[in-house]
């Protein structure tokens, strides 16, 4: 079997990866958000890869992961690598888990977060309010995270939340979280107050998840490490650096995590196992977050899973938005993670994806937990009759040496 194409297409502001084979097999992957501008960078890949055999996925990644980096360029990489492994899946009639040693779970944990209803406001009362209506969700989330702190516009609609220069979104453009800086007292509190709101809606019945960051100070990240401690909060996410950050700040991380009884989480925006190395063996975090998409793949993740698990940090890695190509891919790779594992990240699926993918049940989520595929592959193929109706004008994605 030889790689004779590589595609990239854009759906609802999603890139979908496509890699066709001379026996009419094809993997599919997904990325995360990037929109139309990644489309370059996935193709730059495909001088190195055409006329490989893409089961031998790990030859064909020792040609391109060297040439990956931070997002987009490593989401690249790792979308490549997750469509090799549908391929492979497929070629031999058996589902990824398979292929990665099998599953040691049947169903898989998730965890919530961007449901709707969205925050009308960053009042306690506004978090208590979602807080009701995500808990009564029909897909019983035993875990749900909430945005506070510079994670989203708290930091710039409560005034005086930080000592520096206030960055607020623009509407219609996504956030990079450029905001950064040391809390206030008025901050601290805020913070605290919103976090307190939410916990007396979940009690010991929900476990509650906080993004936080990136943006805050050192000094800031343990007060507020150290604040929450009464409320066994599950963890506090990318406080000091994290989302669009081509960077770890691992010793910052290292005194918050040794200082505190809070866990605290890092890793979703970290390229290839070499990333994770310092904050894994200096014991810097509780809990790891890495993605699939920008990781390097779901072997890459599999393979700092393990990793972690020696030193006894968790993981709980990060989900992909709303698209469904991705969330089969952690389903796979999750089902086969040891025992350091707690659940992925699961933003809602959006309309029209339950229409432009077949494969996983509906509904996705019962109880928190998710069944894990047994079909071939990733375990979903896309709708092209539903597909092509949403592909840019004189997009080629269909048309194929593979056909």
């Amino acid at each position: 079997m030889k790689i004779v194409d590589l595609k990239c297409t854009v759906v609802e502001k999603y890139p979908i990866v496509r890699i066709d084979t001379d026996e009419g097999i094809s993997g599919l992957a997904q990325i995360e958000l990037y929109k139309g501008f990644v489309k370059p960078h996935v193709l730059f890949y495909k001088p190195f890869i055409l006329g490989m055999d893409p089961t031998n996925v790990e030859r064909v990644m020792l040609k391109i992961r060297r040439l990956g980096g931070f997002k987009p360029w490593g989401s690249a990489v790792s979308a490549i690598e997750m469509a090799l492994w549908d391929i492979s899946g497929k070629a031999v009639d058996l589902p990824v888990h398979k292929l990665l040693g099998g599953k040691i779970r049947d169903r898989v944990r998730v965890y919530c977060t961007g449901h709707d209803p969205q925050l009308k406001g960053y009042a306690p009362e506004d978090y208590a309010e979602v807080a009701r209506a995500r808990k009564a969700l029909p897909e019983r989330f035993s875990i749900i995270k909430f945005a506070v702190g510079f994670h989203g516009q708290m930091c710039a609609a409560v005034p005086n939340y930080f000592y520096g220069e206030v960055w607020s979104q623009t509407e219609g453009q996504r956030s990079y979280y450029e905001n950064r800086g040391h809390l206030t007292e008025r901050g601290l509190k805020h913070t605290l107050a919103c976090i307190k709101a939410i916990k007396e809606v979940f009690g010991e019945e929900v476990g509650l998840a906080l993004d936080c960051g990136p943006g805050f100070s050192t000094q800031s990240a343990l007060s507020l490490a150290k604040a929450v401690e009464p409320l066994n909060v599950m963890w506090l996410e990318d406080m000091i650096t994290g989302d669009y950050t081509p960077y770890t700040t691992v010793e910052a991380y290292r005194l918050v995590s040794s200082n505190t009884t809070t866990p605290i989480h890092t890793g979703e925006q970290i390229y290839l196992r070499q990333g994770f190395k310092d904050l894994i063996d200096k014991n810097a975090v509780d809990i790891i977050g890495p993605d699939p998409c920008d990781v390097g793949g779901i072997a890459e993740l599999k393979w700092i899973a393990e990793f972690a698990d020696l030193y006894g940090v968790l993981i709980a890695p990060h989900g992909f938005g709303d698209g469904i190509i991705g969330t089969a891919a952690l389903i796979q790779v999750c089902a086969t993670l040891p025992q350091n594992y707690i659940a992925f990240e699961l933003p809602v699926i959006q309309p029209p994806w339950w229409d432009l993918v077949k494969g996983l049940p509906t509904p996705l989520v019962k109880d928190s937990l998710i069944e894990v595929s047994d079909t071939p592959g990733m375990g979903v193929e896309l709708n092209e009759k539903a597909v092509r109706k949403y592909l840019p004008e004189g997009d080629d994605f269909f048309e194929s040496r593979g056909k």
